[in-house]
């Protein structure tokens, strides 16, 4: 049930039932009609633009139009109060019998309530992580980690076929580095003295065990060879060791994905799938041999004034043409971008989304681009950018890791202070805005740590039913029908607010899985938190307002039902952040 659905339909009646409507209605757009929260919760629980959207086609006074849209609207018995507010918004407050309906209806969907079908069913893909195989993962990718994978969940939430995808860069430059940096610690585990690892290799102890693990296969032959018989045999066997690392990371955070696709697929074969793609660009007129003006400024040392091949992406949108085929004939790493998403829209995805680091800022448009060119219009590409991460220990800066050296690696961070709290925490935040995490804080047992406040509230209900079954040990409480015992008995206004911060629920996760803002669902958990702890606090004042009341049970039974729909909107939502709802802490 979405409370704001319902009646955005009873008003669409209402404007229906007038006659000036009627006369204009082929010339009348109704889709800008909205029905909303008002800022100000004094003024009722739910508003309506309506009479200010309207008001200018229908050649009427927003004001005069606010009242006559509500003389109908008062009609409808589930209004108690109705009221025009300013230049013409619609303020309605709703009975109690109707948010008891609400409630009830929340309580039967249990945890199914907030899904939604909006997806259709439609396939879409999200990238995200796609670090690097060159060693563990740092806390510099575990944002984009749990903001693509908990987005994943949030559109598989409301009806979307989401594939979650990790796109491995293993044909570049930096995996030849990780090749010789391997062979390096293979020749150590030979029993060779290495002193200072060199400049430009990775010096990370990660490597030693593969380095080992070479030795013990190989024994001393691959010494004895030439760089380009080794170079291809260590380079498998690092990725491979590198890659079992990231996804062991990974499952750390508990982020998933069904797919690894590895870029080595789009060398494969003498490039097949990046020359059937730039063959696909230019028959669709998208690529042009030609000269690229010097970069502003100073020119690198490797710019050259040679013909090359041309993406002609300013056609899309993009700041200017990107080369794909170089002077001598090799194929730059753009292009293999290229073939990336032109393999995934071959696969059948219509839309795309990158989560990715702040650095590749610069690649929005010209993947943009891409997408425009390939799908001739037809995919949807959106790239979310990732800010940075600064840790902090009680307010001080965290600099390094005693393990890793140089990084604080994701498993560092994990290891202490555990999943939920990081995967909560890197939420709590809006992705492009910089986010601070501090140990201290994610661990303390207060208001002032969001995950602890909210998994604290769904034990807390759990708590609650395991007083109710000593309280009421003859009454079989999972066979109660809490759904009927809340009629007529959810009156107090503070029961009415918990009630309708839960009717939000429906309304805020088709907003931010429209939006793409996981972050939001983060907040909206902490919110209903924050509800039911006052609530409970307002209990421990007033006696009459507490879930239990051994002297009356038909009343408690009710108060039941709001405690158990509190439990399913905060399991559902922490299910989408991908932590655990646990029935007790300590």
């Amino acid at each position: 049930m979405n409370l704001f659905k319902d009646f955005e339909g009873r008003v669409l009646s209402a404007l229906e039932a007038l006659e000036q409507i009627q006369e204009k209605k082929d010339g009348i757009n109704l889709s800008r009609v909205s029905v909303e929260p008002p800022r100000d919760p004094s003024h009722g629980d739910v508003a309506t633009n309506a009479a200010m959207v309207l008001a200018k086609p229908l050649g009427t006074n927003p004001r005069a139009l606010a009242d006559e849209i509500s003389n109908v609207l008062e009609k409808d018995a589930d209004i108690e109060r109705i009221s025009v507010a300013g230049p013409g918004f619609i303020n309605m407050k709703l009975s109690s019998t109707y948010w008891q309906k609400t409630l009830a209806a929340i309580i039967a969907e249990g945890e199914a309530y907030g899904r939604s079908g909006i997806g259709g069913g439609q396939k879409i893909n999200v990238e995200y992580v796609s670090a690097n195989p060159t060693g563990p993962m740092h806390v510099g990718h575990c944002r984009g980690a749990v903001v693509g994978d908990s987005l994943a969940n949030l559109l598989s939430f409301v009806g979307f076929d989401v594939t979650k995808e990790y796109y491995i860069n293993d044909a570049g430059a930096q995996i030849d580095v990780l090749a010789r940096s391997v062979f390096l610690r293979y020749r150590e585990a030979l029993g060779e003295a290495i002193d200072e690892i060199p400049s430009g290799l990775y010096p990370g102890d990660y490597l030693k065990p593969v380095g080992s693990a070479l030795a013990e296969e190989f024994g001393t032959r691959l010494r004895g060879m030439p760089e380009g018989e080794w170079m291809p045999i260590v380079k498998d066997r690092a990725i491979d060791a590198m890659m079992d690392i990231i996804r062991q990371d990974l499952a750390a955070l508990n982020v998933t994905h069904e797919i690894f696709y590895s870029e080595r697929k789009l060398h494969a074969d003498n490039a097949k799938a990046i020359r059937e793609a730039i063959n696909d660009l230019t028959f669709k007129g998208h690529v042009y041999k030609g000269k690229l003006p010097p970069p502003k400024g100073q020119k690198p040392e490797d710019w050259e004034d040679r013909e090359q091949t041309l993406f002609k992406s300013t056609d899309v949108g993009d700041d200017i043409d990107r080369p794909l085929i170089k002077s001598d004939g090799s194929y730059t790493y753009f292009a293999a971008d290229v073939a990336y998403f032109h393999d995934k829209f071959e696969r059948g995805y219509k839309e795309m989304i990158y989560v990715l680091g702040a650095d590749h800022g610069g690649y929005v448009k010209r993947m943009e681009a891409v997408a425009k060119a390939v799908s001739e219009g037809e995919a949807k590409l959106t790239v979310l950018l990732c800010q940075l991460v600064k840790l902090f220990r009680g307010g001080e800066p965290v600099r390094m890791s005693k393990r890793s050296g140089d990084f604080v690696t994701l498993r560092d961070v994990v290891n202490e202070v555990g999943s939920d709290s990081v995967r909560f925490m890197m939420l709590y935040r809006k992705n492009s805005e910089p986010l601070d995490f501090d140990f201290a804080k994610v661990t303390e047992q207060s208001k002032d740590n969001p995950v602890f406040y909210v998994q604290y509230a769904h034990a807390r209900c759990h708590s609650v039913f395991r007083q109710a079954a000593e309280v009421f040990a003859d009454v079989d409480l999972e066979s109660v029908d809490y759904s009927d015992a809340v009629e007529d008995m959810i009156t107090d206004e503070s029961e009415i607010q918990l009630v309708a911060k839960l009717a939000e629920f429906p309304r805020i996760v088709e907003s931010a899985a429209a939006a793409h803002e996981p972050h939001k669902i983060a907040f909206y958990l902490y919110d209903v938190a924050s509800a039911f702890h006052a609530h409970w606090n307002r209990g421990k004042e007033t006696a009459e307002l507490r879930f239990i009341n051994n002297t009356k049970p038909k009343l408690s039974m009710a108060r039941l039902g709001l405690v158990r729909a509190v439990a399913a909107v905060l399991k559902s939502g922490l299910s989408i952040a991908g932590t655990s709802a646990p029935v007790e802490m300590r």
